[in-house]
């Protein structure tokens, strides 16, 4: 099933963010991370944690799961796995040419 470019912007945005990646990485070496561990892990607030996985969550990468007062999270692997064969396919029809024209548009100062 094709992912739509909607859903394909949203998790590239959500991925961008060095955090985010950092938080998803955690949470794919496990089958289920609790939220303690990736505050533990990080040198940022609970807060800023906290957002970052609503953002991944809301794109649909990863999941949540409340026991009591303690929230877990694990990885929709379908879901990351859909997301790779979109960018590399969209990443496939890319020319060798177009890639280097880019790059020598922006060691020009073209953007």
């Amino acid at each position: 099933m094709r992912m739509d470019d909607a859903r394909f912007t949203r998790i590239s945005r959500a991925l961008a963010d060095p955090r985010r990646r950092a938080i998803l990485e955690r949470i794919a070496g496990a089958d289920e991370v609790p939220c303690r561990s990736i505050v533990e892990g990080m040198s940022i607030t609970q807060a800023t944690i906290s957002h970052h996985v609503k953002e991944l969550i809301g794109a649909g990468l990863i999941r949540s799961r409340r026991e009591g007062k303690c929230c877990f999270f694990s990885i929709r692997k379908a879901e990351v796995e859909r997301y790779r064969r979109a960018l590399a396919a969209r990443l496939g029809t890319l020319s060798p040419g177009a890639v280097r024209t880019a790059r020598s548009r922006r060691a020009a100062g073209g953007g």
